[in-house]
């Protein structure tokens, strides 16, 4: 099964933005920590069917 991760992951933090909104700062900093370990890993996310 071959999918794209960044999709599911921007609509699982923008429910729980919506469902707990002052936890947006925290929500956010995961996010961007994520997507700099997996840069530094040379593991870039699927952004489509490129």
């Amino acid at each position: 099964m071959n999918f794209a991760i960044e999709p599911i992951l921007s609509l699982v933090m923008g429910i729980l933005i919506l469902m707990i909104p002052r936890f947006l700062n925290y929500f956010v900093a995961i996010y961007l920590i994520a997507m700099g370990v997996l840069g530094l890993m040379h593991m870039p996310l699927k952004l489509g069917h490129f």
